[in-house]
């Protein structure tokens, strides 16, 4: 079992983040990063958003550092941890500006990208952008193929069904022999996308239960078994955890998840200080430090 941290201070989603994140600091946010890369955190993430409506705000947040500026900050004050986007909105971007800005962070991290992606779902950011809403999982899915056919090469050519390129030069363009692709969404789409395209499913806000039922029938779609990799599986355990006194429910939590088919869980703390979110955070490892 590997575990990631949801980074605070960079995204606040109204359902859980801690009022001292408000007005945290960048060295806060530094202290937290090393101390994820120090206790043995799998990953951190960063999400994207550009510009968040504000009559739907209260849903989805108003905060949303840019995840290629602060992965790439964060880069810089740590050794192992690896970089996570959750997520990179795919059709908001062409292919090759996702190799170029990602590849670019991926030489700079020595090669500790994970590139989280998904359709996305607010339409009204989406005609902000000048982006067209309609189509955006067909895109999406062309985009994920030009992503890998292009990844690593500096000179890449592709043809698709929805971009083409040839006789361009991208450099750098990513040190990964094999970059790691989390595809989000709760959806069986979302979950096909990611059998098909991907290295994991991210799913949100699912129950075990269905997270269980949605992979039994993805174990039956032909590219289940055409796979290289087994699949990673992803979850968000909700609400944000008290590890400091709540250990138990944490560690059922977890089993429940595990069974589910999890293979990955994302944390989020509830703390009232930075001090207080280090402590939680070093609770955590220790308390699912190995499988628990």
């Amino acid at each position: 079992m590997r575990l990631g941290i949801i980074t605070p201070i960079t995204l606040l989603l109204p359902r859980s983040y801690n009022e001292w994140e408000v007005d945290a600091s960048v060295e806060d946010l530094v202290e937290v990063a090393r101390a994820a890369d120090r206790l043995g955190y799998h990953h951190l993430t960063a999400s994207e958003h550009v510009a968040v409506p504000v009559d739907v705000e209260s849903r989805r947040g108003k905060r949303y550092w840019d995840p290629i500026a602060t992965l790439s900050y964060l880069a810089a004050v740590t050794e192992h941890i690896k970089l996570a986007t959750n997520i990179v909105v795919l059709p908001y971007h062409h292919p090759l500006e996702i190799v170029k800005h990602y590849g670019t962070l991926d030489r700079l991290s020595h090669g500790r990208l994970i590139l989280g992606v998904g359709v996305g779902s607010l339409r009204e950011e989406f005609e902000l952008l000048g982006r067209p809403f309609d189509g955006r999982g067909d895109r999406a899915d062309d985009a994920l193929r030009a992503i890998r056919a292009s990844w690593g090469i500096r000179e890449p050519s592709y043809e698709g069904t929805h971009y083409n390129f040839r006789d361009v030069e991208v450099d750098p363009a990513g040190v990964q022999a094999h970059l790691p692709i989390w595809v989000g969404g709760r959806t069986r789409r979302s979950l096909r996308r990611a059998v098909e395209h991907g290295d994991a499913w991210t799913p949100f806000l699912l129950d075990p239960e269905e997270v269980e039922e949605m992979l039994a029938w993805a174990r039956a779609l032909p590219g289940w078994s055409a796979r290289e990799r087994p699949l990673d599986v992803i979850l968000w355990p909700e609400p944000a955890v008290d590890a400091l006194n709540d250990g138990e429910r944490i560690r059922i939590q977890a089993q429940q998840f595990i069974k589910s088919g999890a293979t990955i869980l994302n944390y989020r703390f509830a703390s009232r200080s930075l001090a207080h979110h280090l402590e939680q955070m070093e609770a955590l490892a220790e308390l699912l430090g190995q499988d628990p």
